[in-house]
This record gives C-alpha cells, structure tokens and sequence, in this order.
C-alpha cells in the first residue's frame, strides 16, 4: 500500500493522471476526452465523458452481487421506526420515484426542490432525480417560508418534493403550510408538488397542484438510468447561512463520483459491505457526500438517523445506534459531542453498550477543541480524526487519511491537505507565511474534482467570492497556519479573526483555552467594540450540565486561564455564562451574531438558527454584565 506521502505528492505533481487513474472505479457509460480541461478558476474534470450518478449507487451493486445486501438503514429515534433497504429494494423504489417525476416532465436538466425530514423517501426522491439526470436541490426540512420562497426562485425547479411534516424532540412541526406559503410568495411556481403524508400530522393538498406520494409511487412505472455528461449538474445546494442572494454551490456528477468513492477507502477505510454512519442531515452537505452518495458508490451500508445526539431519549443515543447497527466508522460534528458530553461528562452511558464494531470517529463542521477530542478518544477507545472541509468543497480538505496509513495525532489540526489539495497560507497581499504564522488558508488551482465548479446562474460573483482576492487560488474564508511538518491548523473564519491593539488573534485559539475548563461543556469567543483596543474578545461559556460551583469563579478562572495560555496582549477580561449557544441546524455557532448583540447593533434574525429563543437568552446574559445595550 502506498502512503500519504508519496499519494499526496502524485495527486499534486500529476492531478490529471492522479484522479485518471481513480475514475477507473466509476461505471462510465462513455469515456472522458479529457481528464482535466479548461482555463482557471472555470476548469473541468472529466469533460466528454458520460455517466449516471445512480446507476453508480446502486445498479452497479444491486446487478453486481450486492443486491441483497443492505444499502440503507433507516433509524428513527423520534417514531421508534425501524426499516432497512437492500441494494435491490432501494433501486426498485428509486426507480418508481423517478417514474413518478417523470410523469410529470421532470426530465435531464430540471431543477427539482426536495423539502423533506429525514425519511427514507427524502433519499429516494435525490437517487431518482440522480437517475433521470435532473437536478434536485435539497432545502432543509422546517426552513422558513421566505428563505423557501428565494431558492424557488433562484432554481426555478418544476416540482417540489415535501412531506407533511417533520418531527422534532417534543413537537412536530408542519412542513405544508411552510410550503404553501413559500409558493404564494415566489414568483416562480412549480407545476406539481410531490407530498409525503406522514402520520404525525397530515397534510391538505391543493387540487391539481399537490400529488400523495403513495398514489404517485402506486401508479409509476419504473424508469432506466440516463446517462448526463459528466459536467452536468447533479446537484445544486445553498449554502448555509445565507442571507439575502442565496449561493447555490453546484455539485457536477463526474468529478463527484471519482472523488467520494476514492475517499471511503483512502480517507474513512471502509470497504464495501461495511456500516458507515454520517450522524447529519440530508439537508446539508455532509448529508449528500456521506449519508447518500459516497457510501452507495462505494458499496457500503449507510444509516439514516432521525434523531438528535441527546433527548431522544438520552445522551446514549448514538451510542445505542452504533451498537445495534454495528458501525464501524462514524461521522458528525464536534457540536454534536459538545452536547454528549455537557449530559453525560463521565460517559457512564457509553460503558452501557458494545461498540467493539466502532473502528473510527471523524469530525467536520466546526473546529474540533482538543478537550472534545480527547473525552471522545477517551471514552470511545478509538482514532478521533478532525477533518476540515466545505460545502463548496464537498468533502476533505484536510484529513487524517486512515485508508492511506494515519498520521500521528496533532491536537487542533486536521491533519495534512488530503490528496489534491494544494493548500497555503499567505498574508494579505498573496504571500507565502513562514510555518507557523496565521494567514488566509488558500488552496491553489486546479482544485481536486468533487468540488464546485460554479454557483447556480452566478458566474461572476463565483469569480468574485472565491478566486478574486488571490489570483489563481480557493479563498477557503478560513484562517490559520501551517507547522514545520505540514500540519494544517484552522484557527477561525477569517472574519474571527480580531484587531486587540494592532494585535491579530485567533478567537479560535481562545476557545481551545476555554475548553479545557473542566466545567466547561462548550465555548465561543468573538470580538467586541473597545474604545480603546479598538477590539477585545468576549466570552461565552456554557456549563456541563451536573456542574455545582458558582459561575463567578468559573469565569475567573477561564480569564487567568487565557491570560496564562496566550498571555495579556489577548486582553481577555469578561465572559458570559450561558445556557446554550446560538447556532445554525449544521451545527456552526453563530459568533457574528453574538457580536452584533453583544455591541448592541441592528441585527437579523438568521434564517439558519435551530431555536431563535437562544438569542434572547444571550442577550439577557450580555446585559447582566454591561453589553447589549444600545446608545
């Protein structure tokens, strides 16, 4: 077996030949002319070649001896169901959706919305769009109405496919109405809406727009795979957070199929048969890399979990589904143990059940704070792997590639740039740091393929978001620096990074100090106005949840303790106890938000938040020590 080293220099030194030689794995229906092709930052993988994204997933397996193994299970912690899916099953049911869409003029090209909870038909419905070559753009189930209404616009998709509700830890929240909604207020109007009606809660459908799902699937005949160019869109998915202007990252199917199914082996060492479990949503990107494409290209047995980390029922949750399904590789977000451990901090709950089939954790999404990792390691008895990607980037840009030989452990890091990745860390004018110093974090061009090759309808704010401020580079808008061994350290976004008189510092260095607390569950730290030091970063500590001692003398001794880590030119001086902090539903704190509150500026409610309640809680705590007050 190759190692890191020598894969990463062939990936850097011959990408063409590199990622050739990996698209050997993907059924082609017809050849690439070229393997990489076109002018900076427009080139494009694979170009003349055609394929079916899936017929990848699953003909592949279900006619290639894998038809009765299981390809999807679903898991739902909130109804107490239980279902599985074989290679064999799924294709019949992915197969009869696309009928059904068919039947209504959903062909190659067309945008469909795909609105759903965490069911199985919410992967059904992207497989389908996959295999008529039509593009489906996933929404988060719940989003709001207006945030519905401006991605209708911007993709124009000719049908919708919802369901009458999702359902929540406590309450199930109805999808129709949010939907119904959103469509008054588009000026695009799909033709048809494909609606799922759940028992929790059903649905009213409009006569001669709304169609029952069952009825749809009752009457469908099953349709063959289409073959689409391999730089055609497979996906269009907004990015979370936006405001205003959505930006639909765009996701090809050549490029993506080559690079997910290389990554299950070399990064995850899953082979095919094998459990893999991303503990995410459909919704975001993890959830279309690593709950539905990358573990079916690579013919591996996928969970579909519809749950939370904790109340459903407990903080053991995870632990019982990797136990019952026998997993061997999980994948979620630091947040998501953040939250274990605040309920569980002695992790009495894991030495309830038989993980001896967990082999590795991975972690994307936020930073992961060595605390986090070391309680995961510790409890889990595992590799806790920290990896750093993107929804543009689709999956790594830095890990720990298990499947390549793991590296040795570095506390803060995600390791070394994954394989096709150029990364770099520059000052502001483009050039290069000494190691150590914190820059921009770029990656140089040609980016690997998997990655985006466009926004949706948006050439030149493409150009201008990501490739303008430094000429022939990513901007991954993340800041850090590189070591002496070339170890990658992510920092912050490089918005979170604050001016404390001329000083640059890293918030995120911060938060490693303050997690290290060990009464401590979860932290955030961001940059508020100073007359004087223009910037100084403010503190917001939420507690473990068995913690007794006053919050008093837990903030001193968090301040001594930054004070002793970083030193007094960080000025920390204040923090905010807390009992929870603000986030997006993938999990990403929202500092800038926090900040805005804490100045006592406008600001707007984010369309992204998980419980919008969580900001008059900050607020309160802000100003009982003298912030959030305006004038």
């Amino acid at each position: 077996m190759r190692g890191y080293d020598e894969v990463y220099r062939h990936s850097i030194t011959d990408p063409a030949g590199f990622w050739g030689a990996a698209a050997a794995a993907v059924h082609w229906h017809k050849k690439w002319d070229a393997v990489l092709s076109g002018e900076a930052p427009f080139q494009r993988w694979f170009a003349g070649g055609e394929l079916n994204t899936c017929y990848n997933a699953l003909d592949v397996h279900a006619d290639g001896g894998r038809g009765g193994q299981l390809a999807l299970i679903y898991d739902s912690a909130v109804t107490g169901r239980l279902k599985t899916f074989t290679y064999a099953e799924l294709r019949e049911r992915v197969a009869r959706f696309a009928g059904a869409l068919a039947a209504h003029g959903v062909g190659r090209g067309d945008r469909v919305i795909v609105y759903m909870p965490m069911t199985p038909q919410a992967v059904v419905a992207m497989l389908a769009c996959a295999r008529l070559g039509a593009v489906h753009s996933v929404v988060f189930g719940g989003f709001a109405a207006d945030e519905l209404a401006v991605r209708i616009d911007d993709c124009k998709p000719k049908l919708v496919v919802s369901a009458s509700c999702g359902i929540e830890p406590g309450r199930v929240v109805e999808y129709k109405p949010l939907l119904d909604a959103a469509i008054a207020r588009a000026r695009h109007k799909p033709s048809a809406c494909i609606i799922l009606q759940r028992p929790q809660a059903r649905a009213e459908l409009t006569r001669g727009r709304d169609f029952d799902w069952k009825e749809e699937m009752d009457a469908a005949k099953p349709h063959d795979c289409v073959p689409v160019a391999a730089t055609d869109p497979l996906y269009i998915l907004y990015t979370s957070g936006t405001t205003g202007a959505p930006k639909g990252v765009v996701r090809d199917n050549g490029g993506h199929a080559v690079a997910l199914k290389w990554s299950m082996k070399n990064i995850y060492d899953v082979d095919p048969g094998e459990v893999f479990w991303a503990a995410s949503d459909v919704g975001w990107v993890v959830g279309h890399s690593y709950i539905v494409y990358a573990p079916l290209f690579n013919g591996n047995t996928t969970v579909l979990f519809e749950g939370k980390p904790v109340g459903t029922p407990d903080a053991g949750a995870f632990w019982r589904v990797i136990a019952q399904h026998r997993v061997k590789s999980l994948f979620t977000a630091p947040t998501a143990f953040r939250a274990i451990k605040k309920e569980d901090p002695d992790g009495g709950l894991v030495e309830k059940h038989d993980l001896s089939s967990l082999q590795s954790l991975f972690l994307a999404g936020e930073r992961t704070d060595p605390d986090t990792l070391h309680w995961a390691r510790d409890k889990l008895g595992v590799p806790v792997i920290d990896h750093w990607w993107q929804t543009e980037t689709g999956w790594s840009i830095c890990a720990n590639c298990l499947g390549l030989g793991a590296l040795p452990v570095k506390d803060g890091s995600p390791s070394k740039p994954a394989p096709g990745w150029d990364l770099r860390a520059v000052d502001a004018d483009g050039g290069a740091l000494a190691a150590g110093a914190v820059g921009a974090l770029v990656a140089k061009l040609p980016l690997p393929p998997g990655t985006f090759p466009a926004l949706w309808g948006a050439r030149e704010r493409f150009v201008e978001s990501y490739f303008k401020t430094f000429p022939g580079h990513y901007e991954t808008a993340d800041a850090g620096y590189i070591d002496d061994d070339g170890y990658v350290f992510v920092m912050a976004r490089t918005d979170d990074i604050i001016n404390v008189a001329g000083h640059r510092l890293s918030t995120g260095a911060m938060e490693e100090v303050l997690a290290a607390h060990p009464d401590v569950a979860e932290c955030a730290v961001t940059g508020v106005a100073d007359a004087l030091k223009g910037q100084v970063p403010l503190g917001f500590l939420v507690l473990n949840a068995n913690c007794k001692r006053g919050e008093e003398e837990i903030v001193t001794e968090a301040v001594r303790m930054v004070r002793d880590k970083i030193g007094p030119v960080a000025a920390f001086k204040q923090a905010a106890v807390v009992p929870r902090l603000p986030k997006t539903r993938s999990g990403k704190i929202l500092r800038a938000t926090m900040r805005k509150i804490a100045d006592g500026e406008e600001w707007k409610m984010p369309a992204t938040i998980d419980d919008p309640k969580i900001l008059d809680e900050i607020g309160a705590a802000l100003r009982g020590i003298g912030y959030a007050r305006k004038g």
